[in-house]
């Protein structure tokens, strides 16, 4: 029982902690760049007609995966615009696991790349205790990092008279205090007390740095394009083994086009060197492709 109730305090404050750190600062940033940008900007703070509770997109397999924050061109509160960037955000109080946080997050967030050539950012908006392999793991999987130490954390937080952080051996009635005094006086007004403090600690330039990073990555825009052309030929049987070698290995055999299945590859290769690639489209999968990329980069041109 014991455990149990030491597992339900600490995750109660770290869910404090972390959806302050979710609807205010990840919120601000994201926020700052859907506005300069004109972009909609889609996370579980809002409410939307066109969604249930969580921010759901398809893969490339048709999995539905639900993210913390998505930049959307053209996107409402009624309709669904075309994807340009997806994030993840975490606090964790310990490093315990980090790794594990890291393949999880940035696992959930690649197939995005190969899914949509318009979403030209993936990103993690993190703070707490993340170990530096965890951080190098992320960026090795092409996902942008923007990180806040812990002790920046609890500093604002208590700067502002809120106490989250703990010894790790504290008995259950201290963490239970800590929770019920935070819980007790938590309100908006402080919330935004709290992010303030935040921002001068770590200065105003490291959040505008990050914006403007991600500015530069999503309005990167097209700068070539490349259609790699794939017949394939009907289905040929054969009865003996020595005919398969004798037909793979003649330099007479050409596909006829008027009995063959036209298939697409289809790049398009950005202003910031990033590549998108996919293959084994039809005609109307890539035509779809090129016109969400032609609108994205009309919009950024323009």
């Amino acid at each position: 029982m014991t455990g149990k109730s030491n597992s339900s305090s600490g995750h109660k404050l770290g869910q404090l902690v972390g959806d302050w750190f979710e609807e205010y600062v990840a919120t601000y940033l994201l926020g700052s760049v859907a506005s300069k940008l004109n972009l909609y900007i889609d996370h579980r703070f809002k409410e939307r007609s066109c969604r249930g509770s969580k921010i759901i997109w398809k893969d490339i397999d048709g999995n539905d995966v639900d993210y913390d924050f998505v930049l959307e061109l053209n996107g409402s509160d009624t309709e669904k615009g075309i994807p340009l960037a997806f994030f993840e955000t975490f606090w964790r109080r310990g490093s315990r696991h980090s790794k594990d946080k890291a393949r999880d997050d940035s696992g959930k967030l690649m197939p995005m790349r190969a899914t949509y050539p318009t979403a030209r950012i993936l990103g993690i908006i993190s703070a707490g205790d993340f170990t530096r392999p965890a951080q190098e793991l992320v960026s090795s999987r092409g996902i942008d990092l923007f990180y806040i130490p812990k002790s920046h954390i609890c500093k604002a937080w208590e700067d502002a008279g809120v106490i989250i952080d703990y010894d790790d051996k504290a008995p259950e009635n201290v963490k239970s205090d800590i929770v019920n005094n935070a819980i007790s006086i938590l309100d908006d007004k402080l919330k935004k007390t709290i992010f303030e403090n935040i921002r001068s600690d770590i200065s105003p330039s490291v959040f505008r740095s990050y914006i403007n990073k991600i500015i530069a990555g999503v309005s990167s825009v097209p700068i070539e394009y490349k259609i790699t052309d794939i017949f394939i030929g009907n289905e040929i049987t054969f009865n003996q083994h020595d005919e398969v070698i004798e037909y793979i290995s003649s330099d007479t055999q050409v596909v006829s086009f008027d009995s063959s299945n036209r298939l697409f590859r289809y790049q398009a290769i950005f202003s910031d060197g990033n590549i998108f690639e996919r293959v084994d489209l039809t005609r109307d999968e890539a035509l779809q492709l090129h016109e969400s990329v032609g609108v994205v980069a009309k919009h950024f041109t323009n």
